[in-house]
């Protein structure tokens, strides 16, 4: 089978790679996501290569590489400010830890490094100088049904490494693709065995798979396997917890969480799990009134404690935890904007996260009751404030207490507090005006 190659410039580049790995005596091919993409008609965002040329050999062509896992016969090529993983065909054995293998062998034999790879449709090679394909694994037929299926046996490709099933319902879900059934049966079998893999691993694969074409599929399909049970047991407690239909018609806290994945217009890491943590502690908080309604009282506060625990454990960056877990904990205050007062309007506009907590009520809104007043009436706020949406410096800091004579504790917060508030309403205007109401009111209180 023969495909024509994308003229895209990262094609190009990665063709004169290979066309030079050619000229030096070695065989070359694409391999993986970029023949898959290719073959369904996209055009592939990098393109790795494999190669018969030992690591040695390949940094003897190319001046410009970066040895980013030699032992594996994995060497980064750069060309033109593009950087290109070429690797040497291998054979692997003897995985011990459900991530490494213990036992590396360079082969002349492209079906046996075929062999050692994750899925058929990612174990598809490509010569880019004539277009031939080559199909040693039935990739080309699981494409055509669309299923992600291993390569050989399903239980022993993922007890070689336990990230593959989570990469299994990434590809399942961004191709639209189903999982083969015995590879969906072998998933099941082995999800609880993921949490063994490094917390940076299934964080990665994660936000990956919420930051995707199809989160909310990515996210029923980890339930449907296991993996959700297994790595995020809070997101897992939220089926079946329902919510008052006239405010919730889309259905219980899993569902609405679905809606919100779905409808991310420009999903980064911070929105997605933004909107994923939102309602966490719903199932904690659940409980009916005397009128037969569901309430969640308490649940932002909750749910922000639940975000930093989750993130925490995943090891998200610390800036990351306090961004989702302040949009957590503040994601109910918007109902109360109307009846706001302007400078506190002016406050919540300019707070950093501002923007983030914005975005997660647009999606709450949307995925729920629909109604879109609030967000509009903060829109209409935020032109008023054009250019006046930054907080104006502070007319008074905790140095200018302390000269003043105040010692530094509880207090210090009250006072600072209260003096923004009033420079906010245009009643304190310089910085002598405020020590002169400072002194008079809490100097000798």
């Amino acid at each position: 089978m023969k495909i024509n190659i994308n003229n895209s410039s990262i094609c190009k580049i990665a063709k004169e790679i290979v066309k030079k790995l050619h000229s030096a005596g070695h065989s070359a091919y694409f391999v993986g996501g970029a023949v898959r993409d290719m073959l369904l008609g996209r055009t592939p965002k990098d393109i790795d290569i494999v190669s018969s040329a030992t690591p040695a050999e390949t940094a003897e062509i190319f001046p410009d590489t970066l040895e980013v896992g030699a032992s594996f016969g994995v060497m980064l090529v750069r060309e033109q400010g593009v950087s290109f993983e070429v690797s040497t065909y291998r054979e692997e054995r003897n995985y011990m830890d459900g991530r490494r293998p213990g036992h590396v062998k360079y082969t002349d034999d492209p079906k046996i490094d075929v062999s050692r790879r994750d899925f058929t449709v990612n174990g598809l090679l490509c010569d880019p100088e004539t277009g031939e394909v080559f199909d040693y694994v039935d990739g080309i037929k699981d494409l055509r049904q669309g299923v992600i299926r291993t390569i050989a046996n399903a239980e022993t490709r993922f007890g070689e490494d336990y990230l593959r099933m989570l990469r299994a319902v990434r590809f399942a879900a961004r191709l639209g693709f189903e999982l083969e059934a015995d590879t969906l049966r072998a998933i099941q079998k082995l999800a609880p065995e993921t949490v063994k893999l490094s917390a940076e691993r299934i964080r990665q694969e994660l936000t990956l798979i919420f930051t995707g074409e199809t989160p909310d599929i990515a996210l029923e399909m980890l339930h449907e396997t296991g993996l959700l049970a297994a790595l995020l047991p809070e997101i897992e407690a939220m089926r079946g917890v329902t919510q008052p239909p006239q405010f919730h018609p889309e259905g219980d806290v899993f569902e609405h969480t679905k809606l919100m994945l779905r409808s991310m217009a420009l999903p980064d890491e911070l929105i997605a799990w933004s909107v994923l943590l939102h309602d966490v502690a719903k199932p904690l908080t659940y409980f009916v009134d005397e009128t037969g309604r569901e309430r969640f009282f308490g649940h932002e506060q909750r749910g922000a404690e639940m975000a930093k625990d989750i993130m925490s454990r995943l090891r998200f960056s610390n800036q990351a935890i306090d961004r989702v877990s302040r949009a957590v904990k503040n994601h109910m205050r918007f109902a109360s904007v109307p009846q706001m007062r302007k400078d506190k309007v002016k406050r919540l506009i300019a707070d950093d996260n501002f923007p983030l907590e914005l975005e997660l009520h647009r999606l709450d809104c949307i995925s729920s009751h629909a109604l879109m007043d609030i967000f509009t009436f903060l829109l209409d706020k935020i032109v008023e404030q054009s250019g006046e949406v930054k907080l104006p410096p502070p007319l008074l800091t905790g140095k200018d207490l302390i000269d003043m004579g105040f010692k530094p504790g509880p207090k210090f917060k009250k006072i600072l507090k209260k003096v923004s508030d009033l420079q906010l309403k245009n009643r304190l205007k310089t910085t002598e005006a405020t020590i002169a109401y400072v002194k008079d009111k809490f100097l000798n209180s």
